[in-house]
């Protein structure tokens, strides 16, 4: 017991090394309210567009022979970086999936290198364009009929990720891939917040200690991922509930950039520690997806209710270089396009 607990400080108080960090959060408020902040920081901008795709299209998830195919059941909103690949998004059944760099990731080995193959650029999307609810991707991560990869980027970067998925009824799962073997970790009210390394099971043992401690007195202040997991787990659970949106939003706000590295902020001897380049927040009850910029000037939102998501409707994209100066209600802003073409 004392050998582990020691562990578990030293991956809790190891100086920031992560040059991959994101932060997501999960707010609770009253009335069905849910409401899912996330960052998404790295070491250089990654341009990131949003997308919004309609129901009924056939899509593909990579272009090796016998990858896996669909026919889209709900429209969705995505934000695309570097309009290849999808990072996170939103479905109109209030489904949210979000991905975060998790370093120890591994997603195949010899007995699942041989199934149907999905690149990460589309996994985000196979699973928001065909599941309502956090209980039925679970049941498709947990057959496994498939084999993840992806291309690398940013200079031949690999993506190592995990998974948050919330559905609007606020069932949470953690979803990670462990030397190819998927672990599914899910729950309702006691999962609030996640970040990188290490692995959630870890991760919760270091926030239980601070749990213990008490985070009205003492709170890990720095930008690694444990420290930030700790305050993001801390404040999202002492803040007030709320029924209205706008409010909920802007205590998601504060809770998630409280977790955020500052703009620029860099480390002499930890060049690869990341800066927040944006965040986002999903209103799962109202279908209100937020984009944050880290240079613009305001926050602004796409209403999934007032988008055309029927079977042969025009998919719909938002520049968000163009917007650096917007606030408010941004969906008659969204402009037809053609689909993005996936970094497979």
């Amino acid at each position: 017991m004392a050998i582990a607990l020691l562990a578990v400080m030293a991956i809790a108080t190891a100086s920031p090394q992560q040059g991959e960090a994101c932060t997501r959060i999960i707010y609770r408020g009253d009335s069905s309210l849910i409401i899912i902040g996330r960052s998404l920081d790295w070491r250089t901008p990654i341009p990131t567009n949003i997308y919004v795709y309609p129901r009924g299209m056939q899509k593909r998830g990579s272009d090796k022979a016998g990858a896996v195919e669909w026919t889209s059941k709900y429209g969705a909103v995505y934000a695309v970086s570097y309009d290849g690949g999808v990072t996170e998004g939103m479905n109109e059944k209030g489904l949210s999936v979000n991905g975060l760099f998790c370093k120890g990731t591994v997603y195949d080995n010899a007995s699942t290198a041989e199934r149907p193959p999905m690149s990460l650029a589309m996994f985000p999307a196979w699973l928001l364009d065909m599941n309502a609810t956090t209980a039925e991707v679970i049941e498709v991560l947990k057959k496994h009929d498939f084999s993840l990869s992806g291309a690398t980027f940013d200079s031949g970067t690999v993506s190592a990720l995990h998974w948050g998925v919330t559905d609007a009824t606020g069932h949470t799962a953690v979803i990670e891939f462990d030397n190819g073997d998927i672990n599914i970790y899910e729950g309702d009210t006691d999962m609030h917040a996640m970040t990188n390394d290490p692995s959630w099971q870890q991760m919760q043992a270091i926030v239980d200690y601070w749990d213990k401690k008490g985070g009205h007195t003492t709170l890990p202040g720095t930008v690694s991922s444990p420290d930030r997991c700790t305050r993001a787990n801390y404040f999202t659970t002492h803040v007030a509930k709320t029924a209205d949106a706008d409010l909920g939003v802007a205590i998601a706000r504060t809770v998630l950039y409280n977790c955020c590295v500052p703009y620029t902020y860099v480390v002499d001897d930890a060049p690869n520690v990341s800066s927040t380049q944006w965040r986002t927040y999903s209103n799962l009850r109202d279908l209100r997806y937020y984009f944050d910029l880290a240079v613009a000037n305001g926050l602004y939102y796409i209403d999934l209710h007032r988008c055309d998501l029927n079977r042969g409707s025009s998919v719909m994209k938002l520049v968000t270089a163009d917007t650096l100066n917007s606030c408010g209600d941004l969906t008659e802003s969204l402009r037809p396009a053609p689909p993005f073409t996936p970094m497979y």
